[in-house]
């Protein structure tokens, strides 16, 4: 796999996402009219990542809240008649602009009401952990104002006999990676936080294939199942 084909899958990923700045957001959206190698790439993204958005509780939103997500919002453009909407609805491209916008609104709708919350919490971080091979997502890492990280599977993993999934993580200037211990295939991990030194945008997680009682060394010595980079999506 190249360095420009993972280059695109990571800036598809991060669009889908929601994480890239305003402007690079825009010109990815000028490509997309153009450019159908990004647009599969970004189609695909939206199909690994939708398990996504049902990972958080449902919240009823304050007023307050769906003020400010109805000001952000353009004004509705006037609806033709017959030829107009009915085609509109009707289209392929309606199907996968809504899709992809049902997507998208579920994302906004959490980062805003993440970023609703009292300011003394600690800034909130998460990490969408895929395999090296084929970049598909099998583990999503979260922490937030509970004082906790939480590693939450989006499958189950299969694992050979006599063997285990260990979570590390790796900030920069650490001498090496830390182990969060054994993780059991389709259950989530709790690693208090006051565990660990405070979390760093870009921060490295990685889960390992190691013995049944983990690594002897300290340090991952298997291969590397899933791996992945922090985004901080509040401060």
């Amino acid at each position: 796999m190249n360095a420009s084909h993972d280059e695109l899958q990571w800036l598809a990923a991060q669009y889908v996402l929601g994480t890239l700045p305003h402007a690079q957001r825009q010109a990815v959206e000028q490509r997309l009219a153009t450019d159908a190698v990004l647009r599969a790439a970004v189609d695909e993204w939206e199909t690994k990542l939708h398990p996504l958005t049902a990972l958080a509780e449902p919240v009823q939103p304050s007023a307050s809240l769906w003020q400010r997500i109805e000001r952000s919002l353009p004004m509705p453009a006037p609806v033709r008649q017959r030829g107009g909407w009915h085609a509109w609805w009707e289209s392929v491209q309606f199907w996968r602009w809504s899709t992809g916008a049902a997507l998208a609104c579920s994302v906004l709708l959490a980062v805003l009401m993440l970023r609703a919350e009292p300011p003394a919490r600690a800034p909130a971080y998460m990490v969408v952990l895929v395999a090296p091979q084929d970049k598909a997502p099998g583990w999503v890492v979260q922490t937030g104002g509970s004082g906790r990280l939480n590693l939450i599977p989006l499958g189950v993993a299969t694992v050979p006999q006599e063997k285990a999934l260990q979570f590390w993580t790796k900030g920069a200037n650490w001498n090496g990676p830390v182990s969060l211990g054994i993780v059991k295939p389709g259950k989530t991990q709790e690693v208090p936080l006051d565990k660990l030194p405070p979390l760093q945008p870009d921060q490295l997680f990685e889960i390992t294939l190691e013995p049944d009682s983990g690594s002897p060394t300290g340090r991952p010595t298997g291969p590397i199942l899933y791996i992945g980079r922090a985004v901080k999506v509040t401060s």
